[in-house]
């Protein structure tokens, strides 16, 4: 008998107190991909030294735009550092990227180029986050890491991405389940 292996993608995992990797302490990681072959996930509550007109300058795209130039870039996680990913809002009928994932249910991310040459002449998504590296588990791990207690998980909420303070994001998110913060136990309990 076969049994539905749970898809995770389109939910935030969120990093219990006492997370043993510093790399992931208080992060919240919204799941873009979730298969047997393993999982990967942008986190999006740990904005890094560089802004996007910084990440834009560096691709030689000119990005006038100076609210969008001051917006930080994000840690996405501890993988390909160097290379950048963009969460943002499904385009709809529009022309697709070169490199895009569309997240079931969700937003899609793309890693190619031609996202931050639309961003900069008006034209790209209207919501986006921009991280540099992603989070990623192989087979079995991130199940393994969730039957530990390591991490919890909700369904996704874009306005925590995109229109939470991202110092609230952390706590917006453990809300989503009902459960205040204060209230999460760094001690993983069986009963």
């Amino acid at each position: 008998m076969s049994v539905d292996r749970l898809n995770l993608a389109n939910q935030f995992l969120i990093a219990m107190p006492g997370m043993a990797d510093d790399t992931f302490a208080g992060a919240v990681v919204y799941l873009c991909e979730h298969t047997e072959k393993g999982a990967l996930g942008l986190v999006i509550n740990k904005p890094i030294d560089i802004k996007l007109k910084n990440l834009f300058e560096k691709v030689d795209i000119a990005l006038d735009e100076p609210t969008l130039a001051e917006q930080p870039v994000f840690f996405g996680g501890p993988v390909q550092t160097e290379r950048g990913f963009v969460l943002h809002e499904q385009r709809g009928g529009a022309e697709p990227y070169s490199s895009t994932l569309a997240i079931p249910g969700g937003l899609e991310m793309t890693t190619s180029k031609d996202v931050l040459e639309d961003v900069a002449h008006g034209a790209g998504p209207r919501r986006m986050l921009v991280t540099l590296g992603y989070s990623g588990w192989a087979a079995g791990q991130l199940e393994e890491e969730l039957g530990r207690n390591g991490w919890l998980t909700v369904d996704a909420c874009p306005e925590i991405i995109f229109d939470t303070p991202v110092e609230q994001r952390y706590e917006r998110a453990v809300a989503l389940l009902g459960i205040d913060p204060r209230m999460l136990s760094q001690e993983a309990g069986h009963a």
